[in-house]
């Protein structure tokens, strides 16, 4: 099994959709793919393969958004895997490189949304990839199924364990606040508290403002083998992927318990596979990018990742340990809430933010001592990612 380290990564701002109307994914492909390629100090002629996640958009799409770097004839796999699209294109490309294939790989995701919810295209002739979550819950709310169902999830936590919906909206405030210092954030102003617990409600414990927004955007990453790591003398910008793995939805997602149909059992099994790959655990990690597409998405997953045993998560959050001066820095770049949620870009950005941050070169959201960074991104349907990155010393041998 080779080593997989990141030594590139770029994104555009992510945008109100509309923004961007008449230039198009190839534009924001572009962007995000040089801005990657600039990073690593390498031409696109150097790179073997791509993978390119979207979710929003025709077949082929990503061939057409990687001719804007270069038509060099190499493999473009185009990726949709719902809201974890991104991350699974990096797990392509990382396990291109572990296998000994190819020395240099692209994952790219973008994506193009309509204003609202961020609900995948479908005909009326064929069923939902979501329908069989969507029956498992009682069947009462008006409103979109994304937030109906993290919503659900919010509620059974405060049903069995006493969380309230000031828990919920302390980690919106904490992500808007975060965001203020992203110049790549949709959302670049902070809320007070009240402002978050007054915003609508979309579903009762979860306000506007503890919502994910549609947006659009693109980012990129550059992987690398030990290898092209030598040979392109890239070790002062090389973020090393120690553990990842991928899972996808278990028996037990249909137990009956609001949690596991928003993934929880996946994300808790995708975690310790992480943790005994790399040899760390959750207290060994500085910094964490997770799947807040809702507030009670990030509470949840406080407890399956092991950031606290189950029940403690309302506790964690009081005890400002998510934030600057805690135990964790969680979504220093805003997360989904504050940055925004290009579908096929969010898994993306998290590993540009991680890597920066294991760099020391965040600016602003700089996490002092950032040394190991944790990745966590969901797509319902289902699939769950979690990688693991590790900082490179610059006399760390073979690289």
């Amino acid at each position: 099994m080779n080593r997989v380290y990141v030594v590139g990564v770029g994104m555009t701002k992510f945008e109100k959709p509309g923004r961007r109307e008449g230039r198009g994914h190839p534009e924001m492909a572009r962007e995000a793919g040089c801005r990657a390629l600039a990073d690593a100090g390498i031409n696109y002629g150097e790179v073997d393969q791509a993978y390119v996640g979207y979710v929003h958009g025709e077949s082929t799409s990503g061939q057409r958004a990687v001719y804007e770097l270069g038509m060099t004839g190499i493999p473009v796999i185009n990726v949709n895997n719902n809201c974890a699209t991104g991350s699974t294109a990096l797990y392509l490309a990382a396990e291109a490189i572990r296998g000994g294939r190819v020395r240099c790989v692209l994952a790219l995701g973008f994506e193009m949304t309509r204003p609202g919810p961020a609900v995948p295209d479908r005909g009326e002739d064929r069923t939902g990839p979501i329908a069989t979550h969507v029956r498992a819950l009682p069947p009462e709310a008006l409103c979109p199924p994304a937030p109906w169902m993290f919503g659900a999830a919010g509620r059974e936590h405060m049903e069995r364990h006493g969380s309230t919906p000031e828990h919920f909206a302390k980690i919106g405030e904490k992500n808007h606040r975060h965001s203020a210092h992203n110049p790549y954030a949709r959302c670049q102003r902070d809320y007070t508290l009240e402002e978050v617990m007054s915003a609508r409600t979309v579903y009762h414990p979860l306000t506007a403002l503890q919502c994910a927004p549609a947006s659009d955007g693109s980012a990129a990453a550059i992987l690398a083998s030990e290898a092209f790591v030598d040979v392109h003398g890239l070790a002062d910008r090389a973020v090393e992927i120690v553990g990842q793995a991928m899972t996808t939805d278990f028996d037990s997602t249909f137990d009956g318990s609001a949690k596991n149909i928003i993934g929880y059992d996946m994300n808790w099994r995708a975690a310790r596979r992480v943790y005994a790959q790399s040899g760390l655990g959750p207290e060994d990690f500085q910094v964490i990018e997770l799947h807040d597409c809702f507030s009670a998405s990030e509470l949840l997953l406080y407890e399956s990742l092991g950031l606290c045993r189950e029940g403690e998560a309302g506790s964690l959050v009081d005890a400002g340990d998510t934030t600057y001066g805690g135990r964790w820095v969680v979504n220093p770049s805003g997360g989904l809430i504050g940055r925004g949620h290009p579908l096929g870009a969010t898994g993306l950005a998290q590993c540009a933010e991680l890597a920066w941050q294991l760099r020391g070169a965040a600016g602003r959201r700089q996490v002092t001592g950032a040394s190991a960074a944790l990745q966590h991104n969901i797509g319902l349907g289902g699939a769950a990612v979690v990688t693991a990155y590790r900082a490179v010393t610059r006399n760390e041998s073979g690289a």
